[in-house]
C-alpha cells in the first residue's frame, strides 16, 4: 500500500451540482465554469482541491450515470491540476462499489467515501461504537473494487452530544490503522469532537489528513494548529473570504485573519450553520445567490429554500462585501417559492 504522507492535504470544495433551470438536470455547462472558477491561479496556488458527487452536490439523488458523467467533466475540466475525489453513493454496497468503480476509471484520483444510506439500522438508529462493522465493511468493499486508492472519509453519523455528527474516536483510530487507503478524515464533529478526534489522529504512526468541515469554526481549528485543510460546502458560497482568512492564518498574521472573521465572515457561517436540517439547502441558496449557479433549487425530496432564508443569506452576503445578484433575479426565483 503507498503511504501517501501529505499529499492530499488540501482545500477541497463540496462543489454543488448545479441543475438547469425549470428542471432537476444536471447542468453540465454551469458544473464547468463553476470548476473554472476554482481553477484560478490563486485557488491552485493555494492548494485547492474538488470533491465531486458530495452531499453537498446531492449525490444520495443522483443516478448511477449523472455520478460517472460529473466525474468526467471535473476530470476534463482539471486536468490534473488538482486532486479530485468523487464521492461513491448508492442503496446498497454493491452499487457503491461500482460506482467508485466508475470514478476511477472516469480518472478520479481518489474516492470520497460516505456512511450507508437506508434502513433506520444503518442510519438513525445505528450504534457506530457498538456496530462498528456498518462502516468498515463498506470501506473494505469499496478497498476490494478499486485497489489502493486514496479515500478520504465523510464519517457522518446520528448526532451525539460529545461529538456532534461524526463516528466516536475510537471508531476513526480503527478506520485509519486497518483500512490503509484513507487519506484524509472529514472532521464533521462539534468543537469538542473535533479538538478529540484531531489529537488522537495526530498519534497515530501515519499522516492522515484533519479536515475541516463545517465552516463556523475555522478560526478556533485554524489556531489549534490541527488544520490540515478542509472538506466543505462553504467553498461554493465564500470563496474568496475563506481563503483570504485561511490565508492569514498561514502567515501568522492574526490581526487580519480576526479582521475577516469579525468583517462579515463569522456572520455567513453562523446563519449557514445555524440549523443542520438546512445546510445544504442554504449552501446552494447562498451558491445562486453570489451568481456562481443560475437557481437554488435541490432534487427533491430536497425542499426549496424559504423566502426568509433567501432574505437572510442575501443579508449576510452582501454585510461581508461579497457580491449578490441582482434584486431582479432574486425575485424571480423568490415567486417559485411558497413558504
Amino acid at each position: 500500500m503507498v503511504d501517501y504522507g501529505t499529499k492530499y492535504d488540501r482545500l477541497y470544495v463540496a462543489i454543488v451540482t448545479p441543475h438547469k433551470d425549470n428542471t432537476y438536470d444536471p447542468d453540465e455547462e454551469q458544473l464547468r465554469r463553476f470548476l473554472r472558477f476554482f481553477l484560478q491561479p490563486k485557488y491552485v496556488k493555494a492548494g485547492i482541491g474538488i470533491i465531486i458527487n458530495p452531499e453537498a452536490g446531492e449525490v444520495f439523488y443522483l443516478t448511477r450515470e449523472e455520478k460517472r458523467r460529473n466525474v468526467e467533466i471535473a476530470v476534463d475540466e482539471i486536468k490534473g491540476k488538482v486532486p479530485l475525489f468523487a464521492g461513491a453513493m448508492a442503496p446498497s454496497t454493491a452499487e457503491i462499489v461500482q460506482v467508485a468503480i466508475d470514478a476511477k476509471e472516469a480518472g478520479a484520483d481518489g474516492i470520497f467515501i460516505i456512511p450507508p444510506m437506508g434502513a433506520i439500522d444503518i442510519t438513525t438508529a445505528w450504534d457506530a461504537q457498538k456496530y462498528p462493522e456498518v462502516w468498515l465493511d463498506l470501506l473494505k468493499a469499496i478497498q476490494k473494487g478499486v485497489g489502493d486508492m486514496p479515500f478520504i472519509c465523510h464519517p457522518t453519523c446520528n448526532p451525539s452530544i460529545k461529538y456532534g455528527e461524526g463516528l466516536p474516536v475510537e471508531l476513526a483510530v480503527r478506520t485509519c490503522k486497518e483500512i490503509k487507503n484513507v487519506v484524509g478524515w472529514k472532521m464533521t464533529y462539534n468543537y469538542t469532537g473535533y479538538r478529540i478526534v484531531s489529537r488522537a489522529l495526530r498519534k497515530l504512526d501515519r499522516h492522515i489528513g484533519i479536515l475541516g468541515a463545517p465552516a463556523i469554526n475555522f478560526h478556533e481549528n485554524l489556531a489549534s494548529n490541527c488544520f490540515d485543510g478542509t472538506v466543505s460546502g462553504s467553498w461554493n458560497y465564500a470563496p474568496e473570504l475563506m481563503l483570504e482568512h485561511i490565508l492569514a492564518w498561514r502567515k501568522g498574521d492574526l490581526k487580519k485573519a480576526r479582521q475577516i472573521w469579525d468583517s462579515g465572515l463569522a456572520e455567513i457561517q453562523e446563519y449557514v450553520y445555524s440549523e443542520f436540517s438546512r445546510l445544504h439547502i442554504r449552501y446552494k441558496t447562498a451558491t445562486w445567490l453570489r451568481g456562481f449557479i443560475s437557481n437554488p433549487f435541490m432534487r427533491p425530496p430536497m425542499p426549496k429554500p424559504r423566502k426568509e432564508e433567501v432574505q437572510k443569506l442575501k443579508e449576510v452576503l452582501s454585510n461581508a462585501g461579497l457580491s449578490v445578484i441582482s434584486d431582479d433575479k432574486i425575485k424571480k426565483i423568490v415567486k417559485q417559492l411558497e413558504l
